[in-house]
């Protein structure tokens, strides 16, 4: 097939395309006027979270017979109408999710131990010992809401930490890890030390967490997105932060990337990084490997 990488991809991943004979173009610079010119070239396009695959594209696709998502959302591709057109539309689901997991649990240490606060008041010349006293994970209720793959990884890790981790998920009838347990969304919310979102960004998911929920939860919370954002309302969560209602939050993710303006980020009890959930050496290797197999084996 004739390929575009749209997005970055491991060289080798590049290099198992072309070995199996695809005729691949990488342009992972490329622009969405530009895209929407080159793209009636392509039978396959490869995208991460960057590039949008949207219906005025998905139009002028002509030849397009397979979109691979590297990666798990599929928000950035109106799937539907590539699927009404006869695209094909595949991600790499498992891949990244142990590196997605270990952000969530870093990020859980960093609010737990002001890590991030640290930093920056010892580089501004401060040197604030007595008041950035932490709590530890150990003994601490876990609650996660999404246990699906991501979900599944994180809850192994906060029960090797020692943690007692229960979880929401309306789809899931039993989590399958030993040491967990499911509960509503109520009480996970008003028994979690630490709330960790992982889930999908959609309709039924959009703001699920909002002042309600957050007038739920402890005062003592502290609230983890790695996941997508928009599942956690923005607005409602730094009145939650800045009246004292909730501890403190760490976010990988934004409703808007990069989150320009965002109040969130005047607040000293609010961590982020910028959406690199799946950006380790070995998750980005595992998503190159299955792009290049879904590539390799799709037969239109």
């Amino acid at each position: 097939m004739k390929v575009l990488i749209c997005d970055p991809v491991s060289e080798t991943a590049i290099n198992k395309m072309k070995e199996a004979g695809n005729d691949v173009d990488v342009k992972s610079d490329v622009t969405p006027e530009e895209l929407l010119e080159i793209i009636p070239d392509y039978e396959a396009i490869v995208v991460r979270s960057r590039t949008k695959v949207r219906k005025p594209l998905l139009e002028k696709a002509k030849n397009l017979k397979l979109i691979v998502r590297g990666g798990v959302g599929l928000d950035n591709i109106d799937v539907d109408d590539a699927k009404s057109m006869g695209i094909e539309v595949r991600n790499t689901p498992t891949a990244s999710s142990a590196s997605v997991a270990e952000l969530a649990v870093g990020h859980m240490f960093a609010l737990a131990r002001h890590i991030p606060r640290g930093t920056a008041s010892l580089k501004s010349g401060e040197w604030l010992k007595k008041k950035l006293k932490g709590t530890e994970l150990a003994g601490k209720t876990l609650g996660i809401i999404g246990i699906g793959r991501i979900g599944k990884e994180t809850a192994k890790k906060g029960v090797a930490l020692g943690m007692n981790v229960i979880a929401y998920d309306p789809y899931v009838k039993e989590p399958g890890i030993e040491g967990v347990s499911l509960v509503n969304l109520d009480d996970l919310l008003s028994k979690s030390d630490f709330v960790s979102l992982h889930l999908p960004h959609n309709d039924e998911t959009h703001h699920l967490i909002s002042t309600e929920q957050f007038s739920k939860m402890k005062e003592s919370v502290y609230f983890v997105n790695c996941a997508r954002g928009g599942v956690a309302d923005e607005d409602a969560l730094y009145e939650a932060l800045s009246s004292g209602k909730i501890a403190g939050a760490a976010f990988d993710v934004f409703e808007t990337e990069p989150p320009a303006d965002n109040k969130l980020l005047k607040l000293d009890n609010f961590f982020c990084t910028p959406h690199i959930g799946a950006s380790t050496k070995e998750g980005q290797g595992r998503v190159g490997n299955e792009i290049a197999k879904i590539i390799n084996e799709f037969r239109a």
